[in-house]
């Protein structure tokens, strides 16, 4: 008998939209992630990320945590940003056969599903881009100027052979403010900090997005309302753990 799973969906505030964005950018989709996860969590996330491809979604990261036994939380999202709950049951219904074949885990675990979020982790060149002028914490896997940790103002990114620099500004205790220029190849970890400036950007992305969709032929206007309130309750993670004889491998 395989591993049990109890997959969770999980809505990130204001990030999941409750209508699929119908555009599928192929090139956005295979844009490589320049900061990968490392150990076993690497080496899922290369089983899921052909999956998730044939979904139209790409592999934002793979954390495996000892939460509840242990977790397997898989963040992907569309080319655009955006992950809906459907997006979310989609990619579990796809990613459990997969793991079940290549036996990814040897212990029973839950497998999670979420979009990246609001203060979302910057795996690639066009995550940081994007991130150009908002807060961002980075950990150097090599040291810049004799210091790993990093926390300021993403002021620039260049691109340049091991696939880009991010020019970040910090603002020490005294005000003054001294620029670093970071190559993504030689970082280990680079997240937003969630900020007024990040939550009223992702608000006025969201916004438009679902403008944009409105205005595309035959696209369906975003119906909160009649979202069904069980599905609502299962992708805020409301399902609870069974055991090998209770419910199906999806949880349901």
């Amino acid at each position: 008998m395989g591993p049990v799973r109890d997959p969770l969906f999980f809505i990130s505030a204001r990030v999941m939209a409750e209508e699929p964005l119908q555009t599928v950018d192929a090139e956005a989709l295979d844009e490589p992630r320049l900061i990968e996860d490392a150990g076993a969590a690497q080496r899922i996330g290369r089983i899921a990320a052909p999956a998730l491809r044939d979904l139209g979604l790409r592999l934002v990261r793979v954390k495996i945590s000892a939460a509840s036994g242990a977790t397997v939380q898989v963040m992907a999202e569309r080319s655009d940003g955006t992950m809906t709950i459907d997006d979310c049951e989609r990619a579990s219904e796809a990613l459990s056969p997969v793991f079940d074949a290549e036996d990814i885990m040897t212990q029973a675990y839950r497998l999670e599903l979420s979009s990246p979020g609001i203060d979302r982790p910057l795996v690639r060149r066009s995550d940081f881009e994007r991130a150009v002028g908002h807060e961002a914490k980075i950990e150097m896997a090599t040291p810049v100027d004799g210091r790993k940790r990093f926390r300021g103002r993403i002021e620039a990114v260049a691109p340049d052979s091991a696939g880009a620099t991010v020019r970040l500004v910090v603002v020490a205790d005294d005000k003054s403010e001294t620029a670093f220029d970071l190559p993504v190849a030689a970082m280990g970890d680079a997240r937003l900090v969630l900020t007024d400036d990040l939550i009223r950007a992702a608000l006025r992305r969201e916004k438009a997005a679902l403008k944009e969709a409105k205005r595309r032929p035959g696209a369906a206007p975003p119906a909160k309302a009649k979202a069904d309130p069980k599905r609502k309750a299962a992708a805020r993670g409301a399902a609870k753990p069974h055991g090998p004889d209770e419910g199906d491998t999806h949880g349901r």
